[in-house]
């Protein structure tokens, strides 16, 4: 499921479902997880939307507009997390900065509990770091305490870090699906 369109061509082997909202990603998400056996959801979703739009462009006035009202939009992985079939693997990230109080990677243990997936990636983000950047760093958390810092390095090397992990972790377990 693919939340943005990009100029790149889908990689072979890969169907690209494209969403638009964070409503039309979670039906998406809903559905494909259904059948899979590993659900890796690194979507950026907005924490919240506004409640309504209007079809026509505010115009400017003598006046302030009027405050747009939000909601919150559905928290997607721990809705996949508590969908969960046995065998099936759920990996989340996190894209955290710190503050005075607490560090990156307190705020991605934190995370890891509440959502409650398998394994969590966790990203710093700000001055540089994660987001229109080649390179990355971060932690890979797993739901058994096991925390493994990825070093900088190419995203596909990150990618890859993930991926051998979470093979590792599955290789204990039968398929979801039974395939």
């Amino acid at each position: 499921v693919a939340a943005h369109t990009a100029d790149l061509a889908a990689p072979a082997g890969v169907d690209v479902v494209h969403a638009g909202s964070a409503l039309e990603l979670r039906d998406a998400m809903h559905a494909v997880a259904a059948t899979a056996d590993v659900v890796v959801m690194a979507a950026a979703v907005a924490d919240f939307r506004p409640v309504s739009a209007v079809g026509h462009k505010i115009k400017k006035t003598d006046r302030d507009p009027d405050p747009v009202a939000l909601t919150r939009n559905p928290d997607i992985l721990a809705e996949l997390v508590a969908a969960r079939r046995p065998g099936q693997v759920v990996v989340g990230f996190a894209a955290e900065t710190g503050d005075d109080v607490t560090s990156v990677l307190d705020y991605g243990r934190a995370k890891l509990k509440r959502k409650g997936c398998d394994w969590l990636v966790v990203n710093a983000v700000g001055d540089g770091k994660a987001f229109e950047v080649e390179d990355n760093a971060g932690w890979l958390l797993s739901a058994d305490g096991a925390e493994r810092p990825i070093p900088h390095g190419s995203k596909a090397r990150l990618a890859s870090a993930l991926w051998d992990a979470v093979a590792t972790s599955t290789k204990a377990r039968p398929p979801a699906h039974g395939r």
